[in-house]
């Protein structure tokens, strides 16, 4: 049931992501720049994670560092599925393409994301103070 739960909850992450995409090419982008915007918006996408995983933490069950590591490297699995599937077959991006997005280049924190992913769920779990072994 965990596995649907953190299915579910990722969809949501999903969401939220594809929301702060939209927000910085509508405002972030011309407000204040390639690179400023694309700070904020790893900024806030990283905060977005971590609220969903405090928010969702209780209904996914998440009670030990191992359960919520393998939520995280679930999530963090199929974020990459996700971004390397939709953007090379659907989007037709080259796979050079996709893999700028990892280079830091212009203020792009896609990478620290992704660990934010990671670690969502555990940093949830100390957060609330329920961390066992």
């Amino acid at each position: 049931m965990r596995f649907l739960k953190s299915l579910a909850v990722w969809f949501l992450i999903l969401l939220g992501a594809i929301a702060n995409g939209g927000f910085r090419e509508a405002a972030l982008l011309p407000l204040l720049g390639t690179t400023l915007a694309y700070l904020v918006s790893g900024v806030l996408l990283a905060l977005l994670i971590l609220a969903v995983a405090l928010g969702c933490l209780r209904w996914l069950g998440v009670r030990s560092r191992p359960q919520a590591l393998h939520t995280g490297v679930f999530w963090l699995l199929l974020t990459l599925c996700f971004e390397f599937g939709f953007g090379h077959f659907v989007r037709g991006h080259t796979w050079q393409e996709l893999m700028q997005a990892y280079t830091f280049q212009d203020g792009n924190l896609w990478p620290l994301v992704l660990l934010v992913t990671l670690f969502a769920p555990l940093i949830a779990l100390r957060i609330r103070g329920k961390t066992r072994s």
